[in-house]
């Protein structure tokens, strides 16, 4: 079955890596509450969302294409050479955009702070962390491992679109705890549309630094890192939930400029275009 489809069986293994590991979590005090104990919520997501989308790749890759096919899946965990252009791209123009999409919503400008120096001594050393605790723990699965699949099965733009959609999924458990913003439909819709904006960009900075996982890591953990450490400096009072707004605003901005741009391509190579088989099975 691994064989046969292996990213129908990376998402599923995925999915249920993640999902077992974050029972306790959610069934926790600091979930719903069936549980009569506290977990910590670092401790409670870690292991799942190392366990789950890295693992789930690492597994199907060793099945599939042995040894030659973990080296193919290292060689773009660790291609960090590209231009200085793409990391003033992923650790400036996104958290701006962030910050000045923000701007555009109601009681932004009034409630906007110049803080103190404090969230930008922390910015770095929390983006380190970030990389570990979120970067490393992902995309090794959704951008190394699916990304190339799901481009060449389906198309830049159709792959993309899918996996944004499935990326966000995964999350879905977490909205019953206290990682999550909120926990209403609502909240679940928001999340999902970032997921799949901020998906399209992932894809253009990968396509356009020839696979290169630790940039598109980078635009995950700015992002996080924006709203986590800049974001409460710069807006103190403002709701929460704006963080995801703010971000639909961003990324959707940047999407429509990157497919009008790239006309739909979003980078993906056009000698590639005979390797794009038809659509019929995510697998």
């Amino acid at each position: 079955m691994i064989n046969r489809s292996p990213l129908l069986t990376f998402f599923a293994l995925a999915y249920g890596f993640s999902w077992l590991l974050w029972t306790p979590y959610v069934l926790s005090e600091g979930g719903i509450g069936l549980l009569p104990f506290h977990w910590n919520e670092l401790g409670g997501l870690l292991p799942g969302a190392y366990l789950g989308p890295l693992g789930a790749a690492f597994l199907v890759t060793w099945q599939v294409s042995g040894r030659a096919g973990i080296h193919r899946w290292l060689k773009r965990l660790t291609h960090w050479r590209v231009p200085v252009r793409w990391y003033a791209f992923t650790l400036i123009v996104v958290p701006a955009s962030l910050l000045a999409a923000t701007l555009l919503l109601p009681g932004a400008v009034a409630d906007l702070t110049m803080p103190s120096m404090t969230p930008f001594l922390l910015y770095l050393p929390m983006l380190v962390i970030q990389m570990f605790t979120t970067g490393l723990a992902e995309e090794p699965g959704w951008r190394d491992f699916a990304l190339p699949r799901m481009q060449r099965r389906l198309g830049p733009l159709p792959g993309t679109l899918l996996l944004g959609l499935l990326w966000s999924g995964w999350h879905l458990p977490l909205f019953l705890t206290g990682w999550a913003i909120g926990r209403d439909l609502l909240t679940l819709v928001q999340f999902t549309v970032v997921g799949i904006l901020l998906s399209i960009v992932m894809t253009w900075v990968f396509n356009r630094t020839h696979e290169s996982m630790p940039l598109s890591a980078l635009v995950h953990i700015s992002n996080n890192n924006a709203l986590s450490v800049l974001w409460p400096a710069f807006f103190p009072t403002l709701p929460g939930p704006m963080i995801l707004a703010a971000s639909i605003v961003a990324y959707g901005v940047l999407s429509v400029i990157l497919l009008v741009a790239t006309r739909g391509r979003l980078g993906y190579p056009v000698e590639r275009d005979t390797e794009v088989c038809t659509p019929v099975q995510v697998g």
